[in-house]
């Protein structure tokens, strides 16, 4: 296959370019960027916690006009960039054969160990420049906390939610997420507790 890389893309020309690959792309200031998210020893929280998202947002969000996509669907970032989120809801009208959401409101990255530093960093200031986004959720995998950033104005508002029982309130699309669904069948590795006594061995 010839080096994508050889030239910069724009959005149309890259999705031209996407039909024909066998593998998902995202479009990195023109530059198509695999996009490798499944990770050896973190795949299967990875999954779990995407489907789990999307089945909570599928059924509050049925009927509203709002809708949940998947890494199918592109949100451009910038005249030469394209991001595929993990989930993300739609607020506009469904339309055949189209591969960019046009009134995205909600993004949702789920991290795994090798892309959550790009996912707090790049990719979340790509996020807040997108004008319909109204809130943009990191979910960790190695522990359950998500990080929730809400349009406030010209500025964003962050907030922290790290307890199963917390409840995420997004009236921005009609919805809420639990952290226990979020979760639902993952498992994790104890935390270290530095009041803990010392073990005796």
């Amino acid at each position: 296959m010839a080096d994508p890389a050889q030239r910069r893309m724009t959005p149309d020309e890259f999705f031209a370019w996407q039909l024909h690959q066998d593998e998902r792309y995202e479009l990195v200031d023109g530059v198509p960027v695999l996009r490798h998210r499944m990770m050896t020893g973190s795949s299967a929280q990875h999954d779990r916690a995407t489907v789990n998202i999307l089945a909570s947002l599928h059924t509050q969000l049925r009927g509203s006009g709002c809708r949940p996509t998947t890494a199918a669907i592109a949100i451009r970032t910038g005249s030469r960039g394209l991001r595929r989120p993990d989930v993300m809801v739609e607020g506009a009208e469904l339309v055949r054969d189209t591969y960019e959401a046009r009134e995205p409101r909600l993004v949702v990255e789920v991290a795994s160990p090798s892309t959550s530093a790009v996912d707090r960093t790049r990719k979340l200031e790509e996020y807040k420049r997108h004008p319909t986004l109204r809130c943009i959720l990191l979910v960790e995998t190695v522990l359950p906390q998500v990080l929730l950033y809400r349009r406030n104005g010209e500025d964003w508002a962050i907030e922290t939610f790290d307890s199963l029982e917390a409840i995420i309130d997004l009236p921005e699309i009609g919805a809420r997420l639990t952290l226990s669904d979020i979760y639902d069948g993952l498992t994790f590795e104890p935390r270290w507790d530095p009041t803990a006594p010392p073990m005796e061995g």
